[in-house]
């Protein structure tokens, strides 16, 4: 039996080598929400609330900003349309929906991101824990949400398909 030479040794290393680096590439990228996402209320669930007639997201993510356009219709809020921006690095971002006040901090959980939430909607402060995931062919994004308020607890689970 032959010894291994320096070339094949060189060879093992730089395979070694180049597989360590992909997988730390993989490992590196992250996520990416980009896109516009109509809301799919057949697969949504609202709970006790009334879904809006129509939701649509428009967004813009280069980690760590994500910026959405929200565009809803119908609903317990009726029409609105709103801007809201943040950073999924963990630091706290304020946006303002109407008159309501909204303090969010996101931070990602494997290739999902964890949405903490602190606010006040029409003179109710609640929070509210949030998930974002995005399905493996990057079609349907899905945000689950477990909310507190004075009012009561739910949860709310919103299905958008990519379009």
């Amino acid at each position: 039996m032959r010894g291994i030479t320096a070339r094949q040794t060189a060879r093992l290393l730089s395979l070694a080598f180049l597989t360590l680096a992909l997988g730390l590439v993989h490992a590196q990228a992250k996520t990416d929400f980009s896109g516009t996402w109509k809301l799919n209320t057949a697969k949504s669930d609202f709970g006790a609330m009334p879904p809006p007639d129509a939701m649509t997201q428009k967004i813009t993510h280069g980690d760590p900003s994500l910026k959405a356009n929200v565009v809803s219709t119908g609903g317990m809020y009726g029409d609105m349309t709103y801007d809201v921006a943040y950073t999924t690095d963990g630091k706290e971002c304020v946006n303002h929906v109407g008159e309501g006040e909204f303090k969010s901090t996101l931070k990602w959980d494997g290739d999902s991101l964890a949405v903490d939430i602190k606010g006040s909607f029409g003179g109710n402060e609640f929070t509210a824990k949030d998930r974002w995931t995005l399905s493996s062919d990057g079609k349907t994004l899905t945000i689950t949400q477990h909310f507190t308020s004075a009012m009561g607890e739910g949860d709310i689970k919103e299905v958008f398909d990519k379009q």
